[in-house]
C-alpha cells in the first residue's frame, strides 16, 4: 500500500488525492457506469474464481435458520442469494448498497429467480447504517470495503448493528504474499484489467480506478489491526489464492 499523505479532509480515489466528500460522488459514478456489465466483468477478471471466494465466505458465516444477515455493498446480490437459503423461512437478508443502479440490478436478478420474500433492499452509505443497534447476526461485505471513503467509520457502524456474538466477514482484494505473484498481479491490475474494461464494458477509466483502489487498500495485517482497534474480537484472516484476496473475520462480544 502506498504511503498515505492525505490530510484529514482528503483521501484517495485510486491513486488520486481527492476531498472526502468528492470520493463518494466519484465512486457512485463508477458503479453507475459499470453496473450493467458488473457480473460479466467479474467472471472475466477473475476467470470465475470470485465465485469460489464468495462460497468460502458463505461457508465461514455459520448463518443459521431464523437469523438476520446484512449483505453490505452487496451489489448484484451474489451473497444475498446464498444467504437467502441459509436463513430459512423465518430469517431475513438485507441487501444494502450505496449505488441505486447496482441495487436495481441485484433486485431484478434475485426476483427473476423467484427470491422475493425475506429479502429487503436498502440504499445506504456504509458509514451511517440505518439499522438498530444489535440487529444482525452476520454482516458480510464482499469487494466493497476499499470503495468506502471512511473505512473506520463504516467498521464502527457495522459493529454497532451487529448482535452480541455476531460476526463480520470482509472479503476483499488484498496483497499477494509471493513477490513474483505480487508483481504479476500488479501488472495485470494496472494494465490488462483496464484494457478488458475498455473492450467489454467500453469503460477503461472505471476499471483503472478499481485496479488502483486494490493497490491502495490496507494490507492484511493493517486491516486486521483496524478491526481490532474498532472493537472486533477474535479477529483473523485467511489468504485466498496466495493473498490476492483475503477473508477477514471478527466478532462482537
Amino acid at each position: 500500500m502506498k504511503q498515505n499523505n492525505t490530510s484529514k479532509q482528503s483521501t484517495y480515489f485510486g491513486f488520486r488525492s481527492v476531498m472526502k466528500e468528492e470520493k463518494t460522488h466519484l465512486v457512485t459514478n463508477v458503479f453507475h457506469s459499470v453496473a450493467s456489465k458488473y457480473d460479466v466483468m467479474n467472471d472475466l477478471m477473475s476467470l470465475g474464481i470470485h465465485r469460489i471466494w464468495k462460497r468460502l465466505a458463505i461457508a465461514s458465516s455459520n448463518v443459521q435458520p431464523g437469523q438476520r444477515v446484512l449483505d453490505l455493498a452487496g451489489g448484484t446480490g451474489d451473497l444475498t442469494e446464498q444467504f437467502y437459503y441459509l436463513v430459512g423461512k423465518t430469517g431475513l437478508v438485507v441487501l444494502a448498497d450505496l449505488n441505486s443502479s447496482m441495487l436495481k440490478i441485484g433486485r431484478d436478478k434475485l426476483r427473476n429467480k423467484g427470491l422475493i420474500s425475506k429479502i429487503h433492499y436498502v440504499q445506504t452509505n456504509a458509514e451511517a447504517l440505518p439499522f438498530p443497534d444489535n440487529f444482525f447476526d452476520c454482516i458480510a461485505i464482499a469487494f466493497g470495503l476499499r470503495n468506502i471513503t471512511e473505512i473506520d467509520t463504516a467498521l464502527r457502524s457495522m459493529l454497532r448493528t451487529l448482535k452480541k456474538g455476531g460476526r463480520l466477514l470482509v472479503l476483499e482484494f488484498s496483497h499477494p504474499q509471493c513477490t513474483k505473484l505480487h508483481r504479476l498481479y500488479n501488472l495485470y491490475n494496472l494494465h490488462i484489467l483496464p484494457y478488458i474494461g475498455k473492450i467489454v464494458a467500453q469503460d477503461s477509466h472505471s476499471y483503472r480506478y478499481l485496479a488502483e483502489s486494490i493497490q491502495m487498500h490496507p494490507n492484511q495485517e493493517t486491516l486486521k489491526k483496524m478491526m481490532i482497534d474498532i472493537g472486533f474480537q477474535d479477529t483473523t484472516y485467511k489468504n485466498l489464492t496466495g493473498g490476492i484476496v483475503a477473508l477477514h473475520c471478527g466478532f462482537k462480544f
